[in-house]
């Protein structure tokens, strides 16, 4: 009997090894063999719109360079100022397959309330470009610098939304420059352009892609550009700050993912992103075609960058009344 039992402590003995050691194998199988599916990088959009634009760049240029042993598929989901896409991401917590393109309405759909999620939902990855803004007036304006705006007794200027980058840098230079500005809503960068080369709008902010034609064509005059530093293929425009206004306003593009994915896939990610944008595919094919800036932010710096730019829309939307 008692050889028995002990005949049946050592089987137990040998079968929890077995288990142990099996679990171990396949947890350890699984982190080295990451990844080992497709991913989906969702974007809170219709297809065409900036986000959309760089989530498939990105796409393309990682599967040029062979930085991925599996596919990126992008997929969109708009619908309610982002919230469905963004609340899709967010609701996917520890899911190491999910990344989504950081916008506007990253920040300000959840400012505004009646979401599930804000930006701290999210797991912060990488800062991958900048958009600047440029300031632009019609080439038979009287406007010739910033400052010829201060003696305006009104100023009038368009944006596609009242949380737009658009409308809140428009209210930044407003309180800057201590003169009215209003703001009228349309539906897209084009009606804007329309309306300001009809003259019934005063001025307007686009990123450079949207309007180096224009510029190049002498249609419109650019007047000043929203970055800390002049842009190289717009270097006879100056900053804000060169014209005596400290305005340094830029979009930040970057990858998020869902919150609770392991730090070994935020490494993993920030790798493959440093790869794309030192990479000549990378610079040609987004930064030099967008005339946007190049700008790698690691994981920490980008969380750090996050909070920030949601301080500042907090604090703009509070000025304009937009939230309490």
């Amino acid at each position: 009997m008692l050889k028995n039992n002990m005949y049946q402590s050592v089987i137990k003995s040998v079968l929890l090894s077995v288990v142990i050691l099996s679990s171990l194998f396949s947890v350890s199988a699984k982190a080295q063999t990451y990844p080992n599916q497709n991913f989906t990088m969702i974007v809170p959009f219709g297809p065409g719109g900036g986000s959309d634009v760089m989530a498939r760049t990105l796409g393309n240029v990682i599967a040029e360079l062979n930085l991925l042993p599996v596919k990126i598929l992008v997929e969109n989901q708009p619908g309610s100022q982002s919230a469905k896409g963004y609340g899709m991401v967010a609701s996917r917590k520890g899911d190491d397959y999910t990344l989504a393109t950081v916008s506007v309405s990253f920040f300000t759909t959840p400012l505004r309330g009646g979401t599930s999620y804000n930006y701290k939902s999210f797991t912060p990855i990488a800062g991958i470009a900048t958009s600047p803004y440029i300031m632009v007036v019609s080439a038979k304006s009287k406007y010739k610098t910033v400052s010829d705006f201060k003696n305006a007794t009104s100023l009038t200027t368009g944006a596609t939304g009242a949380a737009s980058d658009a409308a809140i840098l428009s209210n930044i230079i407003k309180k800057s420059l201590n003169t009215n500005i209003r703001v009228v809503p349309f539906d897209g960068e084009g009606e804007i352009m329309t309306e300001l080369l009809g003259g019934r709008i005063d001025f307007a902010l686009f990123n450079p892609g949207e309007v180096l034609g224009m510029i190049q064509a002498g249609t419109v005059r650019p007047i000043a550009v929203s970055t800390s530093k002049r842009l190289p293929k717009f270097a006879n425009v100056p900053t804000f700050k060169e014209q005596g206004f400290d305005i340094d306003y830029v979009q930040v593009r970057g990858v998020v993912m869902p919150q609770g994915v392991s730090q070994s896939s935020v490494a993993y990610w920030e790798g493959v992103l440093k790869k794309v944008a030192e990479s000549e595919n990378w610079r040609k094919q987004y930064i030099e075609r967008f005339n946007e800036e190049p700008a790698f932010i690691p994981a920490k710096e980008f969380a750090g960058v996050l909070d920030a730019t949601n301080a500042r829309y907090e604090s703009v939307m509070k000025e304009l009344g937009m939230i309490k």
